[in-house]
């Protein structure tokens, strides 16, 4: 059979669709002017905090020197100054050959312990005794060595004209308190620590 040929039917043309209209555009509105911007002063710079000033004690007007380096001040007169400085003087000698000897003792008692004299077991109780003196007697030599080094600072106070005046308001210490102590730094109401310091 013979094929036919198709025929070729043309599709009717489409209508174009018609443009769509354009809407017109919008108008802007002029943005609301806006008042214009008030000037503000120039900020004020603060003032500094004031800082709280605590005056500084004023050092002792040295009054004079002698021959042999005291410097005197209208508290202090040069005859009291020479007495304690005599006082200063017997206390250090004093203080070192007390020093010295407790630790003569201190390490005579180790070499007694070391020849074994000593019983040290529960009966004879020797041995505690021994450790207890050896001990105090270190202590009492480092107490007394270290109020040597409190007579020096005294003695170096006394050559710029500190002497007699406490180290902490620099208000002049009681005369009875420097005569019981010659190397006393403060007043009495200042010691920190309570009995026993100096």
């Amino acid at each position: 059979m013979p094929v036919k040929k198709a025929s070729a039917k043309k599709a009717p043309a489409k209508k174009a669709a018609p443009a769509k209209k354009t809407v017109p555009a919008k108008k802007t509105v002029p943005a609301k002017k806006t008042a214009p911007a008030k000037k503000t002063a120039p900020a004020k710079k603060a003032a500094p905090a004031k800082k709280s000033v605590i005056a500084a004690p004023e050092a002792p007007k040295v009054r004079g020197r002698t021959k042999d380096g005291i410097a005197y001040t209208k508290d202090f007169d040069v005859k009291f100054l020479k007495a304690q400085r005599d006082l200063l003087i017997a206390e250090r000698a004093r203080l070192i050959g007390q020093a010295d000897q407790l630790d003569a003792e201190a390490t005579s008692l180790i070499e007694e312990a070391e020849m074994g004299d000593v019983q040290f077991d529960d009966e004879g109780g020797e041995g505690d005794t021994m450790v207890v003196e050896r001990e105090r007697d270190l202590a009492l030599s480092a107490q007394a060595r270290e109020s040597v080094v409190e007579i020096d600072e005294a003695l170096a106070r006394m050559e710029v004209g500190t002497y007699g005046y406490s180290v902490i308001s620099l208000k002049p210490i009681p005369r009875p308190r420097l005569e019981a102590i010659p190397w006393a730094r403060e007043l009495v109401e200042e010691k920190v620590g309570g009995i026993g310091r100096r």
